[in-house]
């Protein structure tokens, strides 16, 4: 007995091997992992705070922090391995839902694209006019060798009529010194800088409102890239009185609606506005503006359709040629399977172009072959129908694919055990293989929708939202709401992001929406088994 006492109080015996050790390079590896992360958050960092982006740089110092406590000791085991992951989460999903929803509450979009202070100064500049009597430059436009041409700061080389070289940046102008060779009508090449290509000056973004200034105080502007003159703005800013007021017209213009419009109405706003806050402008157009709701309620039920249309018809034909395919005395079903898949295979740009050569109503295979003659692209309801029968080729082989692998995991004595209890093909199916198949198939059928929800590609492919009925170029009858917003966005005429960020976001809540009871009854589901 004092014998069994002491053997379970002595210590656990180990089986007399060393304990493993790390090899030399993994802990100088670790090291160097750490501090190459480490130099890029605060590469990032410096980059954010010359742009003004205070938030963004506390950020980006966190995610330092963080990599040095999770990395730099040995705790946190765990951590290790979620924070890479977490950090994609939050850099690749959840950021851009949040930027969305904030860029959904302003007027963002073509116009108004800048602060208000930026956007004023772009008004101001783009009013310079040339000094009565100024003299005209030849101009190169240039950097200082060894500098990055699409950012570095803007020097100009300035050859005036007698021939004299100037250089002039941000700070003033001084004469060139140095080598120095002519073209035609400017310097082609200059000691100490480098002279910028057509293209590359074009790229410049801030070329059209850069300005040498000189000692009377005017600036020295480009006029294209090979020339420049010296001029004044027209429009005064007055902070106090918050107006801008033309000189030349006497005309004054006061803010309204994130633009500087002329206080008497009788002239045009200025070009360039400016990015604010507008509440919920954009939920409420939505809704409100008579264009708009029409087109949005309308697109809203054509998707809705179009979805639930495009699950229930690829899963029934894919359902179907799966339990076809899955009767052992079919001969060849390997090679049948793999036909099926086919148009899996394919990349859907080409299909959706393919088939949308096969719908032209004049010289298409479909109408050639039927000896029908329809419109389809022209028509609402016949683009409608072309649609949903793209979509059918393109998603079946996915579902026949799933179903296939479903079917075969039902347990075989599960359905002799039917067959003996008498059940029929049809019972079968419906109280036996139909539940078991949904278990695996069902959360799938979710993604489906939520993907054909959004199935801008095969739209964009097949019609481009159209056709387009009546007046109105925005709404087509078969634009879905997320075609409906790029058009908003990036296609029209007007694009408008804020708007089309709303639209984003009310596509966002109706997915989850109708995903949420789908996920509850896919879990009630499992209970199948």
């Amino acid at each position: 007995m004092e014998k069994d006492m002491a053997t379970l109080a002595a210590p656990e015996q180990t089986s007399g091997l060393p304990p493993a050790k790390s090899p030399v390079w993994a802990p100088i590896l670790k090291w160097a992992l750490v501090a190459a992360a480490v130099i890029l958050c605060i590469y990032l960092a410096t980059q954010l705070a010359d742009k003004g982006y205070g938030l963004a740089v506390v950020g980006v110092a966190f995610v330092a922090m963080a990599v040095l406590v999770v990395y730099g000791t040995r705790r946190n085991v765990p951590a290790k391995y979620l924070f890479p992951g977490l950090m994609l989460l939050l850099g690749l999903q959840v950021w851009p839902i949040v930027y969305t929803a904030a860029t959904s509450f302003t007027n963002y979009g073509q116009g108004h694209l800048v602060s208000k202070e930026e956007a004023t100064k772009q008004d101001i500049a783009y009013s310079v006019q040339q000094v009565a009597g100024s003299p005209t430059y030849g101009l190169s436009i240039a950097v200082k060798d060894g500098q990055d041409v699409t950012s570095a700061p803007l020097h100009f080389l300035l050859t005036d009529e007698k021939g004299k070289h100037f250089v002039g940046d941000a700070k003033g102008l001084q004469p060139l010194t140095g080598k120095t060779e002519m073209g035609i009508g400017h310097l082609k090449s200059a000691e100490g800088y480098r002279v910028l290509k057509l293209g590359e000056a074009n790229k410049r973004k801030d070329l059209a409102n850069f300005a040498v200034p000189t000692s009377d105080g005017h600036g020295i502007k480009a006029s294209g890239v090979s020339q420049a003159f010296e001029g004044a703005p027209t429009l005064k800013w007055d902070k106090a009185k918050n107006t801008l007021t033309d000189s030349a017209t006497g005309t004054v213009y006061v803010e309204k609606d994130a633009r500087w419009v002329p206080q008497s109405g009788s002239a045009s706003p200025l070009p360039v506005g400016w990015k604010q806050g507008v509440g919920f402008k954009n939920y409420t157009d939505l809704v409100t503006n008579d264009t708009i709701r029409k087109g949005f309620f309308g697109i809203f039920a054509w998707n809705m359709a179009f979805a639930i249309l495009s699950v229930l018809s690829t899963f029934v034909l894919g359902m179907l040629l799966a339990l076809l395919l899955n009767d052992p005395r079919i001969k060849g079903r390997a090679i049948y399977r793999s036909l099926l898949i086919l148009p899996y295979a394919v990349p859907v740009f080409v299909s959706a172009l393919v088939w949308a050569s096969m719908f032209n109503q004049d010289y298409g295979l479909i109408n050639n072959l039927t000896g029908l003659d329809i419109d389809w692209f022209g028509d609402p309801w016949a683009a409608r129908a072309a649609i949903l029968l793209t979509n059918l080729w393109l998603g079946f082989p996915y579902m026949f694919v799933v179903c296939t692998g479903a079917l075969q995991s039902i347990p075989g004595d599960v359905m002799e055990a039917a067959r003996i209890d008498g059940a029929g093909p049809v019972r079968t199916l419906r109280s036996i293989t139909m539940p078991l198949l949904l278990v695996a198939v069902g959360p799938l059928l979710i993604a489906s929708f939520a993907f054909n929800f959004n199935n801008f590609g095969l739209i964009y492919l097949l019609t481009k939202g159209g056709p387009f009925v009546g007046d109105s170029a925005q709404i087509g009858s078969t634009d879905l709401l997320i075609t409906y917003a790029y058009r908003l966005a990036i296609d029209g005429t007007n694009p408008n992001f804020g708007l089309a960020s709303a639209v984003a976001v009310v596509i966002f809540i109706i997915v989850a929406l109708l995903s949420f009871p789908g996920f509850l009854r896919s879990k009630a589901l499992e209970e199948v088994n």
